[in-house]
C-alpha cells in the first residue's frame, strides 16, 4: 500500500462545462416560464442518457440562467400549506393574481412586477 502522492491527471483539473447560457425572458407568466424551464430539463435529460449509451462520445450539456418578471403569482411549494395563502380563488382573481401549485421546495412565495426571477 502506498501513501504517496497520487498521480497528476491533468485531464480531470481543468473545468469542463462551464458556459452559460443567458436568457433575459423579460415578463413572462409563470405557467409559461415553467413549461419552458421543462422542455430545457427534458432536452438535457434526453442528452445525458444519449451520453450514458454513447460513452466516449459525450456531449456537454447546455448550463442556463433564466431571468424573467411575472405578473402578479402566488406558488405554493411541496412542503407549503394552503392555510399560508390568505386569500381565496374570487380574491386571487379579482386582484389578477394567479396561483400555481408546484413540485419545488418551500412554502408559499409571491412573485410580481418589480422582481427580478432567477433560475
Amino acid at each position: 500500500m502506498s501513501f504517496g502522492k497520487k498521480p497528476r491527471r491533468p485531464e480531470l483539473d481543468a473545468p469542463k462545462n462551464t458556459e452559460v447560457i443567458f436568457h433575459d425572458l423579460e415578463r413572462m407568466d409563470y405557467q409559461d416560464a415553467w413549461d419552458l424551464q421543462e422542455k430545457m430539463l427534458q432536452k438535457t435529460v434526453a442528452l445525458k442518457m444519449w451520453n450514458r449509451d454513447n460513452e466516449g462520445k459525450e456531449k456537454s450539456t447546455e448550463n442556463y440562467l433564466l431571468f424573467v418578471e411575472h405578473p402578479p403569482v402566488y406558488t405554493l411549494g411541496k412542503s407549503g400549506s394552503m392555510d399560508n395563502l390568505l386569500m381565496n380563488e374570487a380574491e386571487l382573481k379579482s386582484n389578477g393574481i394567479s396561483f400555481y401549485k408546484i413540485n419545488r421546495g418551500g412554502d408559499i412565495t409571491y412573485h410580481g412586477p418589480g422582481q427580478i426571477v432567477g433560475y
